[in-house]
């Protein structure tokens, strides 16, 4: 495909002047581009300074390049991926190549097909995957103008986008009036443009007015102008009857454009309006809409000779103010008309631009109008644009013409707002939607809408606390998820003691049970369930919540929501098959789905199962991979994961980086932490500090706060290693508990071992054996092998020297090949103490590499292609190539197959 002629930029033969400079900068950007070295600019400066001149020049002198061009326009910015699709419109051929996830993406966020909404971070990898695919062909320059117009939806996916291009033939630029108005482009590197020097201004002036001027008009425009380019040009053009600017010190050049405007005759000035009212630029629907308002091709060719407007392929202005001075001047009743002689015109393929027009044709309430305005936010939602749909519900309320129907419509633009990451925006049309005093019931749904802002930015207790005082006003059917995201927050925060309880209690009061349950009904009822009786009344309902989860993860469109929650629940039954399977559909919905909010979540909690049963490479890369879709997502980096496995593995320096950074944030429940300082404890013999930060868990447990009940298992190692089994008694009777209502591998062989631990006689020799020959059952590595560890540690100590040799030894080869360092060199002390000195291990090969290529190696290795690779961690597929050549130049191999060989 050829380069596509920008509508903005004068690239004609010695039109440019002087910022030679300026265009070196931007060639820094391109010239490693060609090479596969990508980048990004963002150009800021004043309207008219010469930004699109600029960025035009530097196309002009690119050779063999895909030159894509698109441009905010101030009137369109709310129809969802405009300038995405105005850019990419051209090479979308390349499309067919792509992952069908993101091929879909594309389809939806276009209009091609139908589809679910697909998530702005699966449209930015499927745009950044299209522009690797067009750049493996030639370099690829994008040039995007007025940012700070285009829609939000194709400004947050260009952001991502030139954030990813390091390793791309692909060179952005983007040109806006200032960078605050772009904060999505902030960590690009800026060009900011000034003035033209005196000298500059001049060599431009003898350029556009060979006739020449007086030397003190010439000094009065260079003055005027202020070596604004635009404004000496249009300054020069259009002088007084004394040679003077005209009207020179009364305005901008949005000013001057205007005068133009109103000198000309009322049918061009018709034109005009139709062409600033249509930002498409569409020739055939501009004739259309002439035809209807009676105008003809002359009336079109004065418009073109007035300079304000040209025609080619599209139709366009000369320059932006150009376009904003004929659409601000033409006057209220011209531009309606404009606007509906244009939705008059436009085809029915285009019912969301009709109904655009539609809507700004009217005058007051217009139900028909605002009806349709409803259908195309519906539409504008399956193409994931919820900026666009907050946009278009509401201007659909602003034309509703009944005081409930419009409320009703600016709650659910709230609701958009809100999902679109505006809590401010959607708070301030609840506030308006309160003003029409709504419906009873909408009354209710205002009071839970602004009460899930409030949550949703502060995630504080009393935010959760008025969520759940909002709740109450809505039908019990319709806030169960209410509830659920309650119980979540006040799980795992700090909190006054019994409030879980009585949050129990006010939920078992409120929600009656459903004659055919889902599984989010049931996973509410267990954790009413969990709060308010023993463990072993509980944990009937427990289990059928983790089941149904596990059914309903089987379906290959299951929703991912909530499945996590069910992960903890698997892990207070003991069942970690169900923790396993739960945690590992839960990724791959929602990969497959583009859930990109759960899926950070997800990965963590796959970390955690997977640090339980001891696949701690397999943790550290999901931690890694759940990091990178933070990054993308400019999300939060939640470190509970982290820690759990910083603990298990025995890396105190890691341990103690996290803990930290936890102290600054007061709302994380302290259990957790003092559970993982339990493990890290008990990995390092310091039984006597374990056992005091477990008894702190097992006070706030006493008093109604949620615990890692994992904790119980550490707290009778510690407590009989110390020599105070009473303090092991109640975590004993729970884990007894558990082995007996949920009798399975884990729980039964755990019970075995706290009661191997607590016999003080020779009768703990079978507890031991048993409970090893249990945890080798399954596949919880970390617990066998520490179960032969203690073991190993008893024969010891009843001096069966060559007995405990073998547990020992067998517990510090699979501890240390699981990673497990604190526990292995545990093991290692004891063999020391019978005279069994321990082999140092080789250095680690895999220790050299970063923490993204060690991810990449270990995904290759299993088997992933590289852009499946690129899509877990929203790069390009050459980043990928450029992270496998870095390791193979660390590990010195050549191939994916050495590469499978030194991770098997």
């Amino acid at each position: 495909m050829g380069t596509i002629t920008h509508h903005r930029l004068d690239t004609r033969p010695g039109a440019f002047v002087a910022r030679e400079t300026e265009l070196g900068d931007i060639a820094s950007v391109t010239a490693p581009a060609a090479q596969g070295r990508g980048g990004a600019m963002l150009v800021v400066g004043d309207a008219g300074i010469g930004k699109s001149t600029l960025i035009g020049e530097a196309v002009a002198r690119l050779d063999g390049w895909q030159v894509l061009r698109a441009g905010g326009i101030e009137f369109e910015s709310e129809l969802p991926y405009s300038a995405l699709h105005q850019l990419c419109a051209p090479v979308l051929d390349h499309r067919t190549g792509l992952p069908a996830p993101q091929r879909s993406a594309l389809d939806t966020v276009f209009g091609l097909h139908a589809g679910a909404s697909p998530t702005p971070m699966l449209v930015g990898l499927a745009i950044l995957g299209l522009l690797s695919a067009v750049g493996r062909r030639r370099p690829v320059f994008c040039a995007v103008d007025d940012v700070q117009w285009i829609d939000a939806g194709s400004r947050q996916v260009l952001a991502f986008v030139a954030a990813r291009v390091a390793a791309e033939r692909v060179a952005m630029v983007f040109a806006a009036r200032d960078a605050a108005s772009v904060w999505e482009f902030g960590r690009l590197p800026t060009l900011t443009l000034s003035g033209l020097t005196d000298s500059q201004a001049l060599t431009l002036l003898r350029y556009r007015t060979p006739m020449g001027h007086d030397a003190a008009i010439v000094q009065r425009i260079l003055a005027e102008a202020a070596g604004n380019p635009l404004a000496l040009v249009e300054f020069a053009r259009d002088t007084g009857p004394f040679g003077l600017p005209e009207n020179a010190g009364d305005g901008t050049v949005e000013h001057r454009f205007v005068g133009r405007f109103l000198r000309l005759s009322a049918s061009t000035r018709s034109v005009l309006a139709l062409a600033a009212a249509e930002p498409t630029g569409d020739l055939v629907l501009l004739r259309r809409a002439m035809a209807i308002q009676g105008l003809d091709a002359a009336d079109l060719a004065a418009a073109e000779d007035s300079g304000l407007l040209v025609t080619g392929p599209r139709v366009h202005f000369g320059h932006p103010l150009a376009r904003s001075a004929v659409y601000r001047s033409a006057g209220a009743d011209a531009r309606r008309q404009a606007h509906a002689a244009l939705a008059a015109g436009t085809d029915e393929v285009d019912p969301d631009r009709r109904a655009w027009h539609r809507a700004n044709a009217v005058i007051g309430p217009d139900e028909e109008t605002a009806a349709e305005l409803e259908r195309s936010a519906g539409r504008a939602q399956r193409r994931g644009g919820f900026a666009a749909v907050a946009a278009l519900l509401e201007r659909a309320a602003r034309l509703t013409p009944g005081r409930s129907l419009q409320a009703r419509r600016l709650l659910a633009a709230a609701r958009a707002r809100l999902s679109s990451g505006a809590p401010s925006a959607a708070r301030e049309l609840v506030d308006e939607a309160e003003r029409l005093q709504p419906e009873p019931a909408d009354r209710c749904a205002a009071r839970l809408l602004r009460a899930t802002i409030d949550y949703y930015v502060t995630r504080s207790i009393p935010a959760t606390v008025a969520l759940i005082d909002a709740a109450d006003g809505v039908g019990p059917d319709e806030v169960r998820e209410t509830y659920l995201e309650a119980f979540a927050s006040l799980m795992f925060s700090v909190d006054e003691p019994g409030r879980l309880r009585r949050l129990a209690l006010h939920v078992r009061e409120r929600v009656p049970q459903r004659r055919l349950p889902r599984p989010v009904d049931l996973l509410l009822q267990a954790l009413v369930e969990q709060n308010l009786r023993p463990v072993d009344e509980a944990m009937p309902m427990m289990r059928r919540a983790v089941d149904a989860f596990r059914e309903h993860g089987r379906a290959p469109d299951a929703d991912p929501w909530w499945m996590e929650r069910a992960c903890v629940l698997s892990v207070d039954n003991g069942d970690s098959d169900a923790m396993e399977e739960i945690t590992d559909r839960q990724v791959e919905l929602a990969r497959a789905q583009g859930a990109y909010a759960i899926l950070p979540h997800a990965l963590r909690f796959q970390a955690v199962a997977r640090t339980i049963v001891g696949r701690f490479a397999d943790a550290q890369v999901c931690i890694v991979e759940a990091r990178a879709v933070d990054e993308a997502a400019g999300t939060s980096n939640l470190v509970g994961s982290d820690l759990m496995l910083a603990a298990w593995s025995g890396d105190t320096d890691r341990f103690r980086e996290i803990q930290e950074k936890l102290h600054g944030w007061v709302e994380v429940n302290p259990t957790a932490l003092h559970y993982a300082n339990g493990v890290l404890c008990n990995g390092s013999r310091d039984h006597e500090a374990a056992l005091d930060a477990l008894l702190l868990v097992r006070d706030q447990h006493r008093r109604g706060a949620y615990v890692v009940t994992a904790f119980h298992h550490e707290l009778v190692e510690a407590a009989a290693s110390v020599g105070r089994p009473e303090e092991a008694k109640e975590s004993a009777e729970w884990i007894g508990d558990v082995a007996r209502v949920n009798p399975n591998a884990w729980t039964t062989g755990a019970h075995l071992l706290a009661c191997a631990l607590l016999d003080p006689g020779l009768g703990a020799q079978d507890l031991y054996r048993e409970a090893i020959s249990r945890f080798a059952r399954s596949r919880l590595r970390v617990h066998y092998a520490r179960a032969r560890l203690l073991y190993g540690q008893w024969l010891r100590r009843v001096g069966r020297r060559s007995e405990a040799r073998v547990e020992l030894r067998a517990a510090h080869e699979l501890l240390s090949t699981i990673g497990a360092r604190g526990f292995a060199a545990r093991a290692a002390r004891e063999l020391d103490a019978i005279g069994e000195p321990t082999l140092v291990d080789d250095a680690d090969p895999l220790a050299g590499l970063t923490a993204r290529e060690l991810l990449v190696a270990r995904k290759v290795a299993a088997g992933a292609g590289t852009k499946e690779v690129a899509a877990l961690l929203f790069v390009s597929p050459r980043t990928i190539d450029a992270h496998l050549r870095n390791l193979y130049r660390k590990l010195s191999i050549t191939s994916r197959r050495q590469l499978r060989e030194l991770l098997r």
